[in-house]
């Protein structure tokens, strides 16, 4: 229970500590500036899951415990990776109630400069997401097609020819 308490903690932590070297210094300077930054972590989104999850549905729960830590410590850098995917997101919004929008939040990398200085980054974002999303389901159905064309090859199936 901890564990989960810290890995949610960690990033809204770390939005506070560094979200505005991230978004006052790496994003401008990024190709595409904050709109192209965006569109980078954007298109990581569905990556950093898929890079989570891969490793575990390789584990061998019958077999060794140390082929199931392997799996499992293969995992971690996708784990990192979507850590640092909701710590970005998360430095990138405006505070609830606008009364804490004050200078602080206006400063150069703060949640509130980031969006006056880039007004629809949630659309870019958002758009970039559901891209990679498709794609990366387009890609997994055909490889699970692939799979099950090399079960079954063309010599197991009866053609038409033949009746």
């Amino acid at each position: 229970m901890l564990v989960v308490v810290a890995l949610l903690v960690l990033p809204l932590i770390a939005s506070s500590a560094w979200g505005r070297q991230v978004w006052g210094g790496l994003a401008p300077a990024w190709p595409g500036g904050g709109y192209g930054f965006a569109a980078t972590v954007g298109a990581t989104v569905p990556l950093a899951p898929a890079a989570m999850i891969a490793p575990l549905i390789r584990i061998g729960w019958s077999r060794s415990k140390a082929g199931v830590l392997g799996w499992a410590a293969a995992a971690l850098p996708g784990l990192a990776w979507c850590e640092a995917n909701v710590f970005v997101i998360d430095a990138s919004f405006r505070p609830k109630f606008r009364s804490d929008w004050d200078a602080s939040c206006y400063a150069r990398g703060g949640s509130c400069w980031v969006n006056v200085h880039y007004p629809f980054i949630w659309a870019v974002g958002l758009v970039t997401t559901l891209t990679m999303s498709a794609v990366l389901v387009v890609l997994i159905v055909k490889y699970v097609a692939k799979d099950d064309t090399a079960d079954f090859g063309r010599d197991d199936v009866p053609s038409l020819a033949a009746t």
